[in-house]
């Protein structure tokens, strides 16, 4: 299940497994496209975990990881980037990066 991050619990989220942070907006039409898409693969692969970032609210982390537009993936292996995918995405890509993670 997806955990909506902040500041202060985003660290401990990704510290470890595999991981998609979702860094996203309210507003941002993909990003509405996107996010039953994301639900549906971590659905399918149980070694995944989704923490979702919305932007407007958590400027720190967009500027730490330099998050310059939305949607961006980041996938993490236990708390390293390791990819991102900037823009929408099919689930064929993200699949595929998140096959190199194993």
């Amino acid at each position: 299940m997806s955990v909506r991050a902040n500041a202060d619990n985003f660290e401990e989220e990704i510290k470890s497994g595999i991981v998609i942070a979702d860094f996203y907006s309210d507003s941002c039409v993909p990003c509405k496209r996107m996010s039953p898409l994301l639900a549906e693969i971590e659905e399918e692969n149980d070694d995944l975990h989704l923490v979702k970032v919305n932007v407007n609210f958590e400027n720190s982390l967009s500027e730490k990881y330099e998050v310059q537009a939305v949607p961006t993936l980041i996938f993490f292996k236990d708390g390293e980037e390791t990819d991102r995918i900037r823009g929408a995405a099919k689930k064929a890509e993200i699949l595929e990066k998140l096959n190199k993670l194993r």
